[in-house]
C-alpha cells in the first residue's frame, strides 16, 4: 500500500475540479509527494471516462484495494466525486471547505478520500486543506480525550463492516462490534 507516511497520494479530478487539482498537486510535487494522478490531466481531454462519478469511483476502487491510503478528489461542487468514491466498499468520504473541516475529517472520521469543489474552495485553501488532511491522523489532537480514539474508531469499523441487508432485517439496529464510552468532555476540542 502506498502510505502518507511515504508521501504517496492518489488524486483525481473531472475538468471542473482540474485547476483546484493542479494548483493542490504542485504544491505537494514541491514538498516531495509522488502524486498519482487518475483524472483529467488536461482542459483540452474529452475522454468521457474521466466525468466525475467515473473518477471518483476508480478513486474508491484503488483505496478498496488497498493500492493507496488516501486520496484526494475535486470536481466542481466535491459532492458528486465524493458519492462516486462512497460506493466502493472500505472507503471513508467526506467533502471539506475549511482547514479545520479538513483536519476533523482525519482526526475525528478517519476520512481516507478527502473531497473538494473547485466552485468554492480558491487554491491557496485548497493546499492549506490538503496540508491538514495529510499531516493528521485518527486521534490525533485529542490525547487528553479519554477513550477518543477508540471510540471513533469503533465507529469506522462498524461502519466499514455495515451490511444493509443485515441491518433491515434485524430491525434497522446495528450489531454492535463492541461499546466505548466517553467521559464527557467540552465540544469545543
Amino acid at each position: 500500500m502506498k502510505t502518507i507516511k511515504d508521501k504517496q497520494i492518489l488524486v483525481g479530478a473531472d475538468f471542473a475540479g482540474f485547476p483546484l487539482k493542479e494548483a493542490v498537486v504542485a504544491h505537494l510535487k514541491k514538498k516531495g509527494w509522488t502524486v498519482t494522478d487518475v483524472g483529467v490531466r488536461s482542459l483540452d481531454d474529452q475522454d468521457t471516462d474521466l466525468m466525475f462519478h467515473r473518477i471518483g469511483l476508480r478513486v474508491g476502487a484503488m483505496i478498496s484495494e488497498g493500492e493507496f491510503e488516501r486520496a484526494l478528489v475535486f470536481c466542481g461542487t466535491g459532492m458528486g466525486i465524493h458519492i462516486a468514491a462512497s460506493k466502493c466498499p472500505h472507503v471513508m468520504s467526506g467533502v471539506v471547505e475549511s482547514v479545520a473541516a479538513a483536519r476533523r475529517a482525519i482526526t475525528g472520521n478517519g476520512v481516507n478520500v478527502l473531497a473538494m469543489g473547485a466552485f468554492y474552495v480558491a487554491p491557496q485553501m485548497g493546499i492549506d486543506i490538503a496540508e491538514a488532511y495529510l499531516n493528521g491522523e485518527l486521534g490525533q489532537g485529542y490525547e487528553k480525550w479519554e477513550n477518543f480514539y477508540e471510540y471513533h474508531k469503533l465507529a469506522i469499523d462498524e461502519l466499514d463492516s455495515f451490511d444493509y441487508e443485515a441491518y433491515k432485517a434485524n430491525g434497522f439496529r446495528l450489531k454492535h462490534l463492541g461499546d466505548v464510552f466517553l467521559p464527557d468532555q467540552p465540544l469545543d476540542m
